[in-house]
């Protein structure tokens, strides 16, 4: 197509476009004189480059490239100056796409939730876009190797605390649909952020399942965890032995509660709770003891397989106790945790059963990011916690902290 095909003013679209607006949308220049004026602001470039060369420099023929958009591909023909000094910035040398923007644009809607239908009805009506489900999955589908990197990068040698709990999905498995569990790793480093370590989906959830997170943790860097705080998982506490064998488990207490509620009857729920707060909420340890056996005698009969559960944990249940208040506040519960998975149910409500792992992985990974976006900050009190920590695993953070 020559410029001369188009009734339109070229020099008022130009200049538009050195202007920096948009090439696509309601108020942009059209899909058919992408080429041209592509073109022509590359034209305007250069010659804005040779204007401020002090050199005997010009323009030394052009070089051609298929460049991608989202309506199609075209042969760019960026022109070229004689010493080599000019870079353009509308079409960068290596750049190959002009759909960054817009695509940039799907993968924030996408990691704010929204639904391939939500976007596409939202490029048509912003940019006059028509963009299939088709599309919109191949431009998301990009995140899928961002995530891989992520899932292995490298980690910090050493983590003091780090919290484990799973939130669970279905997805499509040949042709049946089948419930998946997906565990967040998060831990806290010593400079006292949050940081997501990692996500592991889980096919069969036991020993070795845990085993293998372990490993990946020790072979990405861990050498070290100080206390791993966990809803009870079966065989986890195995694996951690096995991999981190100096870890101290401490048993999620609010996920005790609402297992043990599950069991006792609503008439009976306000009293038993009432009685039961007093042994998680007691001051020591002996405390807490004494205040289960009285728990025990009040309510055995009635719901024994409660009792017997508190009883079988309690070691695990009971670690907080040892530490000072802040420390308590943090590990007594995996609830640190939810801040993150209240990222993962805002970006997979509108969906149903996902088709493969790969399509759960991109919101879950948006949601991370979203999610660390607030974590600017270290935990409240996180110096005095760290050095409390410093004591209680005497030797273990001397040489992370130069003590």
């Amino acid at each position: 197509m020559n410029q001369e095909d188009h009734e339109f003013d070229f020099s008022t679209a130009l200049k538009a476009i050195q202007e920096g607006k948009p090439l696509l949308g309601r108020e942009g220049i059209l899909t058919p004189l992408i080429k041209n004026l592509t073109e022509a602001a590359l034209e305007g470039e250069l010659d804005s480059h040779l204007g401020r060369e002090i050199t005997a420099n010009r323009r030394n023929g052009k070089s051609r490239k298929t460049i991608k958009s989202l309506n199609g591909n075209f042969e760019l023909r960026t022109p070229r100056d004689r010493d080599g000094t000019f870079s353009p910035q509308l079409v960068k040398k290596h750049q190959t796409s002009l759909n960054d923007e817009i695509e940039q644009k799907i993968i924030a809607l996408y990691g704010l939730g929204m639904s391939y239908q939500d976007i596409s009805a939202h490029l048509q009506e912003i940019y006059g876009l028509e963009v299939s489900a088709g599309t919109l999955s191949i431009i998301t589908d990009k995140i899928i190797h961002t995530v891989k990197e992520w899932q292995a990068r490298p980690l910090a040698s050493i983590y003091p605390i780090v919290w484990l709990d799973a939130i669970h999905y279905k997805i499509r498995e040949n042709g049946k649909v089948a419930g998946k569990a997906v565990y967040t790793i998060l831990g806290v480093n010593l400079e006292g952020r949050k940081e997501v370590l990692g996500l592991y989906i889980s096919e069969h959830e036991g020993a070795n399942f845990w085993l293998q997170v372990l490993t990946d943790l020790s072979n990405r860097g861990v050498k070290d965890v100080l206390i791993a705080c966990v809803d009870g998982l079966k065989g986890f506490p195995e694996a951690i032995e096995a991999i981190f064998p100096n870890t101290e488990i401490q048993l999620c207490v609010v996920h005790q509660i609402r297992n043990s509620l599950k069991y006792v009857g609503s008439k009976n729920q306000k009293e038993f709770m009432a009685d039961l707060k007093r042994v998680y909420k007691a001051g020591t340890k002996d405390l807490a003891a004494s205040e289960l056996d009285i728990l025990a005698g009040k309510w055995n009969e009635k719901y024994p397989i409660v009792i017997t559960s508190w009883r079988n944990n309690w070691e695990r249940l009971s670690q907080y106790f040892k530490y000072p208040e802040d420390i308590r506040r943090i590990i007594y519960t995996t609830n640190t945790i939810e801040a993150v998975h209240r990222q993962f149910r805002k970006l997979t409500k509108t969906k149903g059963a996902f088709p493969n792992q790969d399509s759960l992985l991109k919101p879950l990974y948006m949601g991370i990011q979203n999610a660390s976006k607030k974590w600017t900050m270290p935990i409240q009190n996180w110096s005095l916690t760290i050095s409390q920590l410093a004591i209680f695993f005497e030797g273990r953070l001397d040489k992370e902290l130069k003590l």
